[in-house]
């Protein structure tokens, strides 16, 4: 018996549109410059490990609070400026289901007894580095640990369109 080869079916007029225009590419690239952004973003991240924890802190010179170290990492790894509290973060940022991450993206938890008190940047595998508390130095936890699956408030993806100013 003969196998018969299956062809792909023809392209539609929105795929044939977009390939004439060029976009299709275009959209491969800014798709390839997204995931480079999130994984400098991770890299830059990891690089302040074992920098002290400080209440109102924002540069590894002096220490981090938790909004203050995604504050730094965000405007030094790709150049936006985000809001600079937690809550503020949240609001400022598109939010996404948990099942969405990716790394690069935000998440949140209640530590405070007030939704949107501690933020920190998600690095895939369910992981995610922050600046926990008084004490203590940024450092890369399990989400699915007890206290942090019990306090999970959110997840938010960042994007241009909704941070406050772009870094020129």
């Amino acid at each position: 018996m003969a196998a018969t080869a299956q062809s792909a079916p023809p392209p539609d007029d929105l795929t044939t549109f977009l390939h004439d225009k060029g976009l299709l590419a275009r959209l491969g690239e800014a798709s390839t410059q997204v995931t480079n952004q999130a994984s400098d973003l991770v890299v830059g991240a990891m690089g302040f490990l074992g920098v002290p924890y400080r209440r109102g802190g924002s540069s590894a010179d002096t220490g981090f609070d938790c909004s203050g170290f995604v504050k730094s990492i965000y405007q030094q790894t790709v150049g936006l400026v985000l809001p600079r509290s937690a809550a503020q973060q949240a609001a400022a940022t598109q939010a996404i289901d948990r099942t969405e991450l990716l790394p690069g993206d935000l998440v949140f938890f209640n530590t405070m007894r007030h939704a949107f008190s501690h933020v920190g940047i998600y690095v895939g595998n369910g992981k995610f580095i922050h600046s926990p508390k008084p004490g203590a130095e940024v450092r890369v936890e399990d989400m699915g640990g007890a206290y942090w699956a019990k306090r999970f408030d959110g997840a938010r993806r960042v994007s241009a369109e909704v941070v406050v100013t772009p870094v020129r």
